[in-house]
């Protein structure tokens, strides 16, 4: 099993001096597999922002992109993705209906296949439900060991991600074999702008040879259905804006304040781990440590009182803005505007005030 090793874990430290620097031979040898989502034709935000971060790994890295699944929709996201970010070299598409459904144990095994032809260095996914869920089980079939929720990258070994709930950050270098597989925070590795013009010919598309694909994998598990909300709302991973609401709002019923306030914003809707195993709304709302992490231009938060497992899943957001009756509650530490009062007073006056989003 590959090994890690922990060099520095020091809050908000972000100093490399002491470290040995990596050498250029290293460099010139790193290729990345990117193990991409797609929805509706289109490669999702949280994959081009893994293809940023393969990026920063070298300036003569190699990534190809990795996308499976069935039908029309799957040749168009593949189009999509060779046209829409210069740094993709290649795309290669697994068209099968064993892959219609993103399961873990397929995949997992879709990645061991393209890497023993392939013999990336690095293979990185998202950290969405998805990355988490199928690269740890890429790593146990490639027998080795996977570094989870990056969110800054040094080197080809070398990287930086939160512990204890992101009281502090982690330096760490990679001393294990090839591959190293990679999860990051889609937060930390923002997609600069592409202009349309910026990239004159797409990348090929190549179909991965599925001859050798292990069919005693699919008895594994199985996909039942899909269970999501019907929103026009942004999706809460991307959005703009999130207004999140905490145990203070008392009921589902009372949260329907935050869904008009979002109306009128054009923001998402978050809620605390509190409110969500309380029945106020369903889990795919939660930002948190075991939710989602978001990093909204303007994150604001009604009821909510701070605890360390939902700062560490939002703290990063451009501006804070906390609403709470005590005046003692963790969030507003980090808040950078905090208001003393009752949620229920301030909603209101809020949506009178604001006006109506056209």
């Amino acid at each position: 099993m590959a090994s890690l090793m922990i060099l520095k874990s020091l809050k908000k430290q972000r100093s490399f001096s002491s470290l040995s620097p990596i050498t250029s031979s290293i460099s010139r040898f790193v290729s990345t597999l990117i193990l991409g989502e797609h929805e509706g034709g289109q490669l999702k935000q949280s994959s081009l922002c893994a293809v940023a971060a393969a990026g920063a790994i070298s300036a003569d890295n190699s990534i190809s992109l990795l996308l499976a699944g069935s039908g029309p929709s799957l040749q168009q996201a593949a189009s999509h993705a060779a046209s829409i970010h210069p740094s993709i070299s290649q795309v290669l598409v697994a068209d099968s209906d064993k892959l219609s459904h993103p399961l873990a144990e397929p995949w997992a095994e879709l990645v061991r296949l393209v890497q023993q032809k392939g013999r990336y260095s690095h293979i990185i996914a998202a950290s969405s439900s998805f990355g988490k869920n199928t690269l740890p089980r890429a790593a146990a079939l490639l027998d080795v060991s996977p570094i989870t929720d990056v969110i800054e990258i040094s080197g080809p070994q070398l990287f930086v991600r939160p512990i204890y709930a992101g009281n502090a950050l982690s330096t760490v270098r990679y001393t294990g074999v090839d591959p190293c597989l990679l999860t990051i925070r889609s937060t930390s590795f923002p997609v600069p702008h592409i202009s349309s013009d910026s990239k004159s010919d797409a990348a090929p598309v190549s179909q991965v040879d599925l001859s050798t694909f292990s069919e005693d994998i699919l008895d594994k598990s199985r996909y039942l259905k899909l269970t999501s909300q019907d929103t026009e709302r942004p999706d809460l991973g991307s959005a703009r804006i999130v207004v999140t609401g905490g145990r203070g709002l008392k009921s589902a019923e009372n949260f329907k304040l935050m869904e008009k306030l979002a109306e009128k914003l054009g923001a998402a809707v978050g809620a605390t781990r509190a409110a969500v195993d309380a029945g106020f709304v369903p889990n795919e709302l939660q930002v948190g440590q075991t939710g989602k992490i978001v990093a909204p231009e303007l994150y604001m938060a009604f009821g909510v009182s701070g605890a360390i497992q939902h700062l560490a899943g939002m703290r990063d957001s451009k501006v804070i803005v906390a609403v709470n009756k005590d005046a003692d509650s963790p969030i507003f530490q980090v808040a950078d505007y905090g208001l003393v009062a009752d949620l229920f007073d301030v909603i209101p006056e809020l949506l009178e005030k604001l006006p109506e989003k056209k």
